[in-house]
């Protein structure tokens, strides 16, 4: 009889503690993630501020030229000729980084947190005035998450038309 016993007691103290991981691990993993969130819209709003200082340094003169690497997990990178301005977009993350619909400013960079469906999207933007070009062409560029670190080049080509603007052009470094 308290042999029987006691395999129930074990069987019971098992799965009380089984339980108790359990809802430890639906209290946890959320904030987790969350986290985990918030630190890769930091990382890249740092990568984005890397490139804008790139850049910056390339607009020194003519002919300057920088080469900059940099990896993406997740995410899209749009180098949008068409508005001169390069973007980045998170998309699925489970809470908002900031308030929903509000621009924040950080540096020159604006992140705008955008409400989807079932989740939230962080729209990081950097605008210039200058002409930003994708191998020379007004051609827009959606750059995806891959395992190899991307080289990309940027380069000062001076003012090339009538438009008064030095052109920044952006391109892929193979190899």
């Amino acid at each position: 009889m308290r042999r029987g016993q006691v395999w129930i007691e074990t069987v019971l103290y098992t799965l009380i503690g089984i339980a108790l991981i359990g809802v430890v691990l639906a209290f946890v993993t959320p904030k987790i993630n969350q986290q985990k969130d918030n630190l890769l819209i930091q990382q890249t709003i740092q990568s984005l501020d890397s490139i804008d200082q790139k850049i910056s340094a390339v607009l020194q003169a003519p002919g300057n030229s920088r080469q900059i690497q940099f990896s993406m997990k997740r995410g899209s990178f749009y180098i949008n000729s068409t508005e001169d301005s390069l973007i980045f977009i998170i998309d699925d993350l489970s809470k908002p980084y900031s308030e929903p619909g509000v621009e924040i400013p950080i540096g020159r960079i604006n992140l705008l947190t955008q409400e989807d469906q079932n989740s939230y999207s962080v729209i990081l933007k950097i605008n210039y005035n200058e002409d930003i070009r994708y191998n020379l062409e007004e051609e827009n560029q959606k750059l995806d998450p891959v395992a190899i670190p991307y080289r990309i080049s940027i380069s000062n080509e001076g003012i090339i038309e009538n438009g008064g603007r030095t052109v920044i052009n952006i391109n892929e470094v193979s190899g």
